[in-house]
C-alpha cells in the first residue's frame, strides 16, 4: 500500500557572481523583515497589550518598502520575505501554546542564510529550477532524482557556514508500506555502544568529533590567533566550519543507515523518552552526548516509521530499565554508571546496556498492547510498581537527506 508524504530532496549547487549577489540581498532583507515583524509585535505587546497577526505585519511590510529608508526591499522577490512573516507566526503560535521559547532575532553571523520561495516565485521546467529575480537557473548537482512527475511545491535555498549552497524541493512523494513482520526491538541508547539492541547486539559509537577533534582544535587556535574582522579570520573561520560541516555529514549519513535498518527489520520500534537538554548539563559528558545525536536518531525513527506503517513506541523516561531484573521484574537498588554488569537475588547475571534494552521491549509491547497507562510490571519485594508508560504514535516528517 502506498501513500503521498511530503518529502523534501535536498541538493548541491554552485551560483553564478551573479547570483551570489541576488542571494546576499534576498537573504539580508528576509533577515531585516522578520527582525522588525519581531520588534514591532514585541511592542505591541509590553506597550499596548495586543497581539499583531500576520496580516498586521504584512501591511507593515507593504508600508516598508513604500517609506525612503527601507525602498530596497522592493529590489527582491517579495515571496521570500512574505514567508519570513509567515514563519515568524509559526513561531508565535508555538511560543503561545507553550511549544516553544519566545522568538529571538536572526543574527547576521549565526543565524542560517536562507530564504524561502513558494510557486508562485520560481519556474520549473524540463528539470531546471530558475527563480524570481534571476534570468539563469540554478546548476544543481543531481546527486539522485526527483520521484518521477514531482513538482516542488516549495524551494529553499540556503548556505551553510562553510560556503556551500544547498536548494531544497519540497515535493509530494509516493512511499509504499513495508511488509509486516513480526519482529520488535527495544533501543537502549549509550555513549561507548551507540545504542544496544534487546537482541543484544551493540551498534559500536562511531565517535565522529572525537576523530575530528585534534584537527579541530589546530582550526580553532588558529581562528583565535587572527584579527577580528580581517580577510584572514573569515578564511579560518571557514576552515573550522568545513571541519565541523564534514562531522555533522558523517554522522548524518551514519544515523540514516542505522534508523532505516531498525525500521525495516521490526514492526515495533521501542525507545526511551530522553532529556538530553537536561543531561548536556553535565559537563563531564555533554560532548560524548551532543556527538551521539540521540535526539536525531529518534526523529529519524519517527518520520520513518509513520512512513513505511511501522510503530514507535516511546516510554517514559523514568522507567528503570537498568536496575530492573529482565528475568524476575525485580526492582535493585541504584546501580551507578560506572557499574556494566550486575547480579540480581534471582540469580540472573546482566549485562547493564542488554537487560536494560529488553526491559524497555517488554515495556513497550505491554503499551502498545494494552493502550497508554498501563503498567506492564507487576509488584516487586520492595512494594514498587513500573512507572506509568506513555506510547506516542509516529510524527509525520519531512527527511531532509
Amino acid at each position: 500500500m502506498a501513500r503521498q508524504v511530503k518529502r523534501a530532496f535536498r541538493y548541491r549547487f554552485y551560483p553564478t557572481g551573479e547570483q551570489v549577489k541576488e542571494f546576499a540581498r534576498t537573504f539580508g532583507c528576509v533577515r531585516l523583515v522578520y527582525n522588525r515583524a519581531l520588534e514591532e509585535r514585541t511592542r505591541a505587546w509590553y506597550v499596548e497589550q495586543r497581539r499583531v497577526s500576520y496580516v498586521e505585519s504584512s501591511a507593515l511590510l507593504t508600508e516598508w518598502k513604500k517609506s525612503e529608508e527601507l525602498a530596497f526591499l522592493g529590489e527582491v522577490s517579495s515571496v521570500p520575505l512574505q514567508q519570513a512573516l509567515r514563519h515568524l507566526q509559526t513561531a508565535f503560535t508555538n511560543f503561545f501554546a507553550g511549544r516553544a521559547a519566545y522568538p529571538r532575532y536572526k543574527s547576521r553571523r549565526r543565524s542560517r542564510a536562507s530564504a524561502e520561495y513558494t510557486r508562485s516565485a520560481f519556474t520549473w521546467r524540463d528539470d531546471r529550477l530558475t527563480l524570481a529575480k534571476m534570468s539563469r537557473p540554478l546548476a544543481i548537482v543531481w546527486s539522485r532524482p526527483l520521484p518521477e512527475g514531482a513538482v516542488p511545491s516549495t524551494v529553499t535555498v540556503s548556505r551553510d557556514a562553510a560556503g556551500r549552497w544547498y536548494v531544497s524541493l519540497l515535493c509530494a512523494d509516493a512511499v509504499t508500506c513495508l511488509d509486516p513482520t513480526d519482529q520488535a526491538v527495544g533501543i537502549d541508547a549509550g555513549v561507548t555502544s551507540l545504542v544496544t539492541l534487546s537482541t543484544g547486539e551493540k551498534v559500536a559509537n562511531p565517535r565522529h568529533e572525537r576523530r575530528d577533534r585534534e584537527r579541530l582544535a589546530r582550526a580553532q587556535k588558529n581562528l583565535a590567533r587572527k584579527a577580528k574582522g580581517s580577510a584572514n579570520r573569515d578564511k579560518a573561520r571557514r576552515r573550522v566550519a568545513r571541519i565541523h560541516a564534514r562531522i555533522v555529514d558523517r554522522r548524518r549519513d551514519f544515523l540514516h543507515k542505522l534508523s532505516t535498518r531498525l525500521v525495516r527489520e521490526n514492526q515495533t520500534v521501542v525507545i526511551e523518552d530522553l532529556n538530553v537538554r537536561a543531561m548536556v548539563k553535565n559537563h563531564s559528558l555533554a560532548r560524548a552526548i551532543s556527538d551521539a545525536a540521540w535526539r536525531d536518531l529518534r526523529t529519524m525513527l519517527e518520520y520513518k516509521a509513520d512512513w513505511y506503517g511501522r510503530e514507535l513506541v516511546v516510554i517514559d523516561r523514568w522507567f528503570p530499565s537498568s536496575k530492573t531484573c529482565s528475568k524476575c521484574r525485580a526492582v535493585t537498588d541504584a546501580v551507578p554508571l560506572e557499574v556494566r554488569e550486575w547480579e540480581c537475588g534471582c540469580g540472573a547475571r546482566h549485562d547493564r546496556d542488554i537487560n536494560a534494552a529488553r526491559n524497555i521491549l517488554a515495556a513497550g509491547l505491554a503499551v502498545s498492547a494494552c493502550g497508554a497507562g498501563v503498567r506492564p510490571q507487576g509488584g516487586n519485594p520492595g512494594g514498587q510498581t513500573a512507572t506509568k508508560q506513555e506510547i506516542h504514535p509516529a510524527r509525520a516528517g519531512i527527511s531532509r537527506l
